[in-house]
Order: structure tokens, then sequence, then C-alpha cells
């Protein structure tokens, strides 16, 4: 194996090549992280793939920002014991970052993946289809840097496929939609432009819509333990517990997640807009530059919606989606001060204990 497989190239190399300057005495090497672990990563190198974990300088700092490597990152490595164990020294900075808000009420973010090009958006074609979903996975996408691609699995097991498509062409306009059929063997010869050689693609979905029998169905291989799914309602259970990186034989590299129960967003880099363009294209011909598209006169999102031409339920996940995000950023820029604060306060114990030392010694 090399590490152009998996992706490097002339743009990581003048990466490392910066982030590396001053430092060219260290007998650092270059490494992608191909699986996450939590406390402990497999890292791939020029020396095989291998155990790496953090360096205690690096997770000092990075226990302030909370940005700890994630599958999918580029490293900077120090080789140790042979090669059977790598230390990590440092993370290149990233060209996409997948992320979402943790569960539950904790505010802090979880990085999905990073640098990858194209994201899967996968939705199985039974009762688990949901349109209203796609809107919010479509917002993380756009937010993360990569392109995004609707993946619609079990095409053999819906009558109206082609309906369904069509409904979430409307939901996701400009987005490349794809019914695929891993049972069948339909629909492959359409992913291979996004697999092709050096290219990075990775799986996200609710759980038991068929990510990990896509990526088995892709590279020809069992990879990932697949499950059934509950008749009732179409559900999954976890079956990937933790992220991974793979091969594909076509060349490409493939990023597979547990699958997401509840997909709460971290916040808004223009994904909102992206996702909602027709309403963002009505919301400029609206009298007022301020509407909210509520009752206001004049506005061109609600005369949209009066004449059919804009689904009600669309502007209602919209609305719904923007106080979320709103929400939220006010809640991060709070979260950020009092972190800052508290920065600020443990360097000026430092900086007054060391002087105490200082006259002590000087005593």
């Amino acid at each position: 194996m090399t590490l152009q497989q998996y992706g490097w190239n002339k743009n990581w190399q003048s990466k490392w090549n910066e982030k590396l300057t001053g430092h060219e005495d260290k007998n650092y090497v270059p490494g992608r992280i191909v699986g996450d672990f939590g406390s402990k990563y497999r890292v791939m190198s020029e020396n095989g793939e291998t155990w790496g974990e953090l360096a205690g300088r690096l997770r000092h700092t990075l226990a302030y920002s909370g940005e700890y490597p994630a599958i999918g990152d580029w490293v900077i490595l120090g080789m140790q014991e042979g090669g059977a164990h790598a230390v990590i020294h440092g993370v290149l900075p990233r060209h996409s970052v997948i992320s979402r808000k943790v569960a539950g009420n904790t505010l802090e973010e979880q990085i999905v993946a990073s640098n990858v090009d194209t994201l899967f958006l996968v939705s199985a074609l039974n009762d688990d289809f949901n349109v209203r979903r796609m809107e919010r996975y479509l917002i993380m996408a756009w937010n993360s840097g990569a392109n995004p691609a609707i993946l619609l699995t079990k095409a053999d097991l819906c009558p109206d496929a082609e309906g369904k498509i069509a409904e979430m062409v409307r939901v996701a306009p400009g987005v490349p939609v794809h019914a695929v059929s891993a049972l069948l063997g339909d629909g492959r010869d359409e992913l291979l432009p996004y697999i092709s050689p050096g290219q990075t693609v990775a799986l996200t979905g609710s759980s038991g819509c068929g990510k990990s029998t896509m990526v088995n169905w892709l590279s020809g291989q069992n990879l990932q333990l697949t499950r059934d799914v509950r008749e009732g309602d179409s559900r999954g259970r976890h079956t990937t517990t933790h992220r991974e990186l793979f091969l594909l034989p076509d060349g490409g590299i493939i990023v597979d997640t547990p699958g997401m129960r509840e997909l709460q967003l971290w916040e808004d880099g223009g994904g909102l807009d992206l996702a909602f363009g027709d309403i963002s294209r009505l919301a400029a011909e609206c009298r007022f530059s301020d509407c909210r598209h509520g009752h206001e006169e004049g506005c061109a999102v609600l005369e949209a919606v009066a004449s059919g031409a804009l689904e009600e339920k669309r502007l209602v996940n919209y609305r719904k989606t923007q106080r979320e995000l709103q929400y939220q950023s006010s809640k991060e820029v709070k979260q950020k001060r009092k972190t800052a604060a508290a920065s600020t306060k443990a360097a000026t114990a430092r900086t007054r204990n060391s002087g105490w030392r200082r006259e002590l010694d000087e005593y």
C-alpha cells in the first residue's frame, strides 16, 4: 500500500512542507487516520498500518479546543518501536469537516469525518424514507465543504422508486440523487465517478438505511457487519459502532460511520441557504428585506406556498431549522466567552504562581 492510494497528493505534500517548517530535523512521517476508536487510532503511513495515540503536549493543547483528530485526518507521526507504534504530534489543515452536535444537551461538536470529497447521504426506500430528515442532512453536508450526493438504497423493496426519486429531487435541487439496490446490483456504475482513485467518500444516514451494506457492495468484500431491520418500522440497530476508512477496488476511499438516531446540527456556515435554495431565492423577492415569511405583506415565500409552488411543510421545516441554528449559535457564543474567560484566568494564575516561585528562589 502507498500513501497515494489513501489520497496523498501534491496539495497534501504542500501542507506538510508548510507545517513542518522549522522541524525538519524531526524524523516525522505523514499518515492518515483509518480507524477512530476513541482514545486510540489506527493510522496508515509509509510503514504500513499501526496503532497511534496523541502526544502528551498535543493532548494538553486539544483539551482546550476539543478539536481532536478524526477519521480521514492527515497527521504528523513519530514512529516508535520500529514502526509498531506511532505518536501523533499534529494534524494537517483539513479541506472539509463533517460535524454535528453531540447527542443530548451537551454543547460540544462531534466530528464525523474529515477530508471527504463526497458525502453520500443515505436513505432507504422503505418506511424510513423521510424528505424532512434529508433536508437536515443536506445542511450538514453543505456546511462541511464536501459535495453531497443522495443514495436511495433498497430500491428493490420500493414499488414506486421513481416517485420517491422525484420527491427527493424536489427537496434537493442541484444535488445528484441515485436509487441503488445492492441485492440486485443496480446503480453501481452511477457511483463510479465518485470513487475514482484518490477520492474519499463518506456515508451517513440513520440506523438501518443500508450504509454497511453499501460499503460491502462497493468493496466487493464483507468488510462491515450487517443486520436486518425491523419489519414494523424499518428501523435498524447500530451495526457500525466506530468509524473506519477502507480502500475500494476502483481506487477510491470510503468511510463508514455509525448510524444516527437523531441529527443535531452544530452550526451554520451557509448550509441552510444552500439546502433551502428555493426559499432563499424567493426571499430575495420579498417586499421587505427583513421579511420573516410569517404574516408580512408582499412576502414572495408565502405567495409561493399559496400558489402551490412551494410545499408548506418545507417552509415549516425551514423556519424550525433556522430557529434551531440561531439558538445554537447564541449558546456557542456564550460557551466560547466562558471558555476564553477560564483560559485567561488559568493563564493569569500560572503567571502569578511563576512569579511567586521566582521570589522564593531569590529569597
